[in-house]
């Protein structure tokens, strides 16, 4: 007996020709017992009969609390089959295989990846006691498979020392952690193939009820951070996060380069245990940390961690977030990069301090730069919530260049004419200009320039709107376009210009806003 556990080994074959004897020695065994939890130790258990089924059944109905450990494959089908794996608990035996000198190829929340041979792989679990874990992210990865998103499916599960792995299929595939490290000529491929394939899965909606909401997590990190910050700021926070809208779309929850593999060409996802559905903010606050927040104090973090250097990963990151928002835009970069920095260093804070990190003077100093971070950022981001094709900038004329190309790059799909495209700056550019030139004046103000595209229309709406004083340009009368060059008086000619040039032109006033919409057909 070991802390009130009694353990019993069976053996051989237990069959019509021992079950009594087999049967008198187990109660022999318990006599004493009372309620105590009885383990049946089946390591060497080879055979089991009808008879031998008789006889477990009596043991369960004296001792209720009865585990049958490490049955072979065939024994375990043989309770499976007749129903006794539903009435007890049953742990089948697994096959040992040693990771001493394989190469680690993924590394996730939960678990590590490695190589065990050139067809196949294996994650080990944190969790010694895996096989819940194992058995969920089985199921994870079906129900995204089914769901379009391409990721490899366990075959089999393995003890690998004190804990459980599940091996994978994965002939000859690379994560693309190591491909960076390795293949620098395919630094823009894996950009692009890492963008698409996380907007792949933001745009996938999930069944309701099949996945956990990822904003139920946040909201821990949050709570444990209420005694790391000002009570003003920690309220801030909270806030924050509540006013991000609930989503039905997939978030990854783990997604990094050595969760990204390439497969004889095609590019799969692992490590789907983490899977939720949310806003993609909540996602993104994880990308930024594996990029950028774990060694944002100390770069070789990210060396150690993902093979390559830390200017490798800045490169990466922003590239990759441009690709992903489709902009160029370093204002647009800085605001999303902002917003997943709010949520990065809250997680980030948490954890560290769950995994000991004041203990060390090292740990002490991470912690503290973070908060600083965090701080700073409370008192200048006024919500996570961001669309990709909405710009948000200073009304300044130097930054009228930014504008135009943020604008080109959300019309690029709908393939504008180059006149059509001139057609459309031109316009642009006069609304912004006079925003800038009037709205707030003679102080400053922000502008925002919404692109929103109609394939099925074939059109763009762009939308200005600001916080300055109310103008209605739908009123302002056109100019006499037949008056000699004495009778002109200046003005006007670029707001006559662009109703000529664009398909629609719109205004309201609203919520204290001037809202204009622009719109052109292609």
């Amino acid at each position: 007996m070991n802390n009130g556990l009694i353990t019993i080994p069976l053996s051989g074959r237990i069959d019509s020709t021992n079950a009594a004897e087999t049967e008198k020695k187990l109660f022999e065994q318990l006599e004493g017992s009372g309620a105590s939890p009885i383990v049946l130790d089946a390591s060497h258990l080879s055979y089991i009969s009808s008879a031998g089924l008789r006889v477990l059944l009596r043991v369960k109905k004296t001792h209720p609390d009865l585990t049958i450990r490490d049955v072979s494959s065939e024994v375990f089908e043989i309770l499976e089959m007749t129903g006794f794996t539903e009435m007890m608990q049953v742990e089948k035996a697994y096959k040992a295989v040693s990771i001493e000198g394989c190469e680690e190829i993924g590394r996730g929340a939960n678990g590590t990846v490695y190589r065990v041979d050139r067809d196949n792989v294996v994650k080990v679990y944190n969790n010694a006691d895996a096989l819940e874990d194992i058995q969920h992210e089985r199921e994870m990865a079906k129900l995204a498979l089914i769901l379009g998103i391409p990721t490899a499916i366990s075959y089999d599960v393995v003890k690998v020392g004190e804990s459980y792995g599940s091996v994978f299929e994965l002939l000859n595939a690379n994560s693309f952690s190591k491909i960076l490290a390795t293949e620098p000529d395919k630094f823009d491929w894996c950009v692009k193939e890492f963008a698409d394939m996380l907007k792949r899965i933001h745009g996938t909606v999930v069944p309701e009820g099949k996945l956990p909401n990822v904003k139920d997590e946040a909201r821990g990190w949050a709570r444990f951070m209420r005694d790391w910050l000002p009570e003003e700021t920690h309220a801030k926070l909270t806030s924050l996060i509540e006013a991000v809208p609930d989503s039905d779309h997939m978030i990854h929850g783990d997604y990094h380069p050595k969760n990204i593999m390439l497969q004889d060409g095609e590019v799969l996802v692992i490590d789907m245990d983490t899977l939720s559905v949310g806003d993609p903010i909540f996602e993104l606050c994880s990308v930024f940390n594996a990029f950028l927040g774990f060694s944002e104090y100390d770069h070789n973090v990210v060396k150690e961690f993902q093979g390559f250097d830390h200017d490798v990963s800045e490169r990466f990151y922003y590239a990759a977030l441009s690709r992903y928002l489709g902009t160029t835009s370093e204002t647009k970069l800085r605001e999303v990069t902002d917003k997943a920095r709010v949520l990065g260093y809250t997680h980030l804070i948490g954890w560290k301090i769950r995994h000991g990190a004041l203990e060390t003077e090292n740990g002490r100093a991470e912690v503290a730069f973070w908060k600083e971070q965090l701080l700073g950022l409370l008192t200048t981001v006024d919500t996570l919530v961001f669309q990709p094709n909405e710009l948000e900038i200073e009304a300044d004329k130097e930054n009228l260049p930014e504008v135009l190309s943020f604008i080109e790059e959300h019309v690029e799909p709908l393939g504008l004419s180059e006149k059509g495209k001139m057609q459309l700056d031109l316009a642009a550019e006069e609304i912004f200009v006079n925003i800038a030139n009037y709205a707030y004046a003679p102080e400053h103000g922000m502008a925002k320039i919404l692109v929103e595209t109609d394939e099925t229309m074939n059109e763009a709406v762009i939308t200005f709107s600001d916080e300055g004083r109310p103008f209605d340009p739908t009123k302002k009368a056109d100019p006499s376009v037949s008056l000699s060059a004495d009778e002109r008086t200046p003005g006007g000619l670029g707001i006559f210009l662009t109703k000529k040039l664009m398909d629609g032109f719109s205004y309201e006033y609203r919520d204290g806003k001037n809202i204009l919409k622009l719109t052109k057909k292609a």
